[in-house]
């Protein structure tokens, strides 16, 4: 029997069995993108309850009710509390060379799409943070959760921003009034979301509120959000060394003429491929490579014409069959 030739389908039946091995080998980048990631989980349990502590010092939990309690009583004029998961934490420990104090304020969201940089506003690198924290999920719906590190150096694009916004579409992403609880977000997003909504006093923007606390109590909340960027770098790093070795595996496969040579590379890989199950099935599902499968199917291509008889005789017989 000649050998099987290497053509495109096979080629990727190839490539993607190999990436799959190379994205669940026990990796030191691997490793440090998990433990980054289980940091992470670490620092927003501590980060959050910092953050109940330093608002409710800010708005005690009684004068929260008893706004309540007038709002119900006389309605619009008194509603002034809202939940809120975003807040501007300040403090005023620093002096500058005058000796005169500094304000130091940052803007902390704890929400799954929050800036990672102290902006109010949106970015794209909150986006980022949400796919590497939920790159399993977002797999398992056959999403894309790497296209942000494999496109890291690329502009936007149109694919790109299909598997981006396919990304989001699975988290739940929603757009409209992003940091407040009237926000669009629905799913992994807002079951994200929902523990970090804290009880605030006052309905203008977080801008005009910014909530008093010590120079360590800020600090932390830096060291919570560094952590969740430093959880998208590590994802960054992870995702360049499986691209680099991927480049080179396409490489080998485009120039490989037989199935073999690339059944060779896997095994050398230490990856076993049954090379019966590469070749069952091609784009169209029918089995074709295997020679007695192709002639058995060529054959029943020929005599289709039946006469009258022929087809009275075939009903008669499936009749039968039924009784």
């Amino acid at each position: 029997m000649s050998k099987i030739r290497m053509n495109t389908e096979l080629r990727n039946k190839l490539f993607n069995k190999i990436k799959h091995r190379f994205e669940n080998e026990d990796t030191q980048e691997r490793e440090l993108y998990l433990q980054a990631r289980e940091y992470v989980d670490e620092q927003y349990k501590s980060a959050s309850a910092l953050a109940k502590e330093v608002v409710e010092r800010s708005y005690p939990v009684d004068d929260v009710a008893t706004l309540r309690t007038f709002k119900k009583k006389y309605g619009q004029p008194c509603d002034v509390v809202a939940k809120d998961k975003c807040f501007y934490f300040a403090h005023n420990e620093d002096v500058d060379d005058e000796d005169k104090e500094i304000e130091t304020k940052s803007h902390f969201d704890f929400g799954l799409f929050g800036n990672l940089n102290g902006s109010e506003y949106g970015h794209e690198d909150g986006k980022k943070f949400a796919v590497a924290y939920y790159r399993e999920e977002l797999k398992a719906k056959e999403c894309n959760p790497d296209i942000y590190a494999q496109q890291n150096e690329n502009q936007d694009n149109p694919h790109k921003t299909k598997h981006v916004d396919a990304c989001l579409k699975a988290l739940g992403y929603g757009v409209g009034h992003y940091n407040s609880d009237s926000d669009n977000n629905i799913g992994m997003a807002k079951d994200f979301d929902n523990p970090y909504y804290l009880d605030v006093i006052g309905t203008s923007y977080c801008r005009s509120r910014a909530i008093a606390c010590t120079k360590n109590e800020y600090s932390k909340f830096e060291e919570w959000r560094i952590a969740k960027g430093n959880l998208v770098s590590k994802h960054q790093t992870w995702i360049d060394t499986i691209q680099k070795q991927c480049d080179q595996l396409k490489i080998g496969l485009k120039a490989y003429r037989y199935l073999s040579e690339g059944i060779e590379l896997a095994t050398e890989l230490g990856i076993q491929v049954d090379e019966a199950e590469l070749i069952r099935t091609n784009s169209t599902g029918l089995t074709i490579y295997n020679p007695s499968n192709l002639a058995s199917m060529i054959k029943g291509m020929k005599n289709k014409t039946q006469s009258r008889e022929a087809k009275i005789l075939a009903r008669k017989q499936y009749e039968e069959s039924l009784n």
